[in-house]
């Protein structure tokens, strides 16, 4: 009992990261059309840049979250005015080539600044260990669940009702109609890649304080594939399934089957979700009659 508490709050804990990783790809996704293979070293730039302004500079946390913040939202808005729109018309094979040049960019000027070495970070969430069950676990994974949690649920209200989130959504169902109606198509373009580089920060930053500031967290991004492949390109809540869901199978497989075939079980999920359902569990099912 003890050990599947243990890997139920781990797999719950980088579920969430997960999630919000993820959150960030159906964002784009779901705004541009663009699937963005550049995600998870978006999760590398947050995590490097909080960590610079936290360990480097010496800045509280508060500001370091703010400074990061700040230049996520300015990478996301440069790589959708200088990088994509330019591609706008071009055919979907030209974009995805672009974002996996990108990704390959962003890890180079990684590496070059700060190196390839793992580094350290002072604790961000409270240590210590807490006894559920019989199982003690440590308390920064139980708090990354909740300020994922908390992250999650402020993005799902800015969709539902904030007027921004109302314009995004009217753009990812109608973008001809979303125009007629006076919404600009291109700063929602630039809101959603800024807000998809928002989510990679948080969850840069949550993934660097549980392990380390390593440039392996951009390899962590590639389960945002099996994540939203399990949920839905498309789906908001499908992230949040989706990401849990991942994260617990990989925990228990890792803890119950072997360690090695955790690396590999969310490729085959994601294998067996587009053999049996490729829009996911939640995507819309889209028919175009030809």
């Amino acid at each position: 009992m003890t050990t599947f508490v243990t890997l139920t709050a781990y797999g719950l804990a980088d579920g969430a990261v997960l999630a919000l990783a993820a959150l960030g790809f159906v964002l784009i996704y779901k705004a541009t059309a663009v699937i963005n293979f550049a995600q998870g070293e978006f999760l590398l730039v947050g995590a490097y840049t909080f960590y610079s302004s936290f360990v480097i500079f010496g800045l509280p946390v508060t500001v370091s979250v703010l400074n990061g913040v700040a230049i996520a939202v300015i990478l996301g808005v440069a790589v959708e005015r200088f990088v994509l729109r330019p591609l706008i018309g071009r055919s979907p094979i030209s974009v995805i080539m672009v974002t996996i040049g990108l990704s390959a960019i962003l890890t180079a000027i990684m590496q070059l600044i700060f190196g390839t070495e793992a580094r350290a970070m002072p604790p961000v969430l409270p240590r210590g260990s807490i006894e559920i069950l019989g199982a003690t676990l440590p308390v920064q994974r139980l708090l990354v669940v909740v300020v994922a949690a908390v992250v999650l649920t402020a993005f799902t209200l800015f969709f539902r009702y904030s007027r921004h989130g109302v314009a995004m959504r009217a753009v990812a169902d109608d973008q001809q109609a979303a125009l007629t109606m006076g919404i600009s198509v291109r700063r929602v373009f630039a809101m959603a890649w800024a807000l998809a580089a928002v989510s990679a920060l948080i969850a840069g930053v949550l993934l660097a304080d549980i392990t380390a500031v390593d440039p392996h967290i951009a390899t962590f991004g590639l389960l945002v594939f099996p994540v939203v492949i399990l949920g839905g390109l498309d789906s908001v809540p499908g992230t949040i399934v989706g990401g849990l869901t991942i994260g617990l199978i990989k925990m228990y497989t890792f803890g119950y089957l072997d360690p090695g075939l955790a690396d590999v079980i969310p490729y085959i999920v994601l294998v067996l979700i587009l053999l049996v359902r490729p829009y996911g569990l939640f995507g819309e099912t889209r028919i175009e009659r030809v």
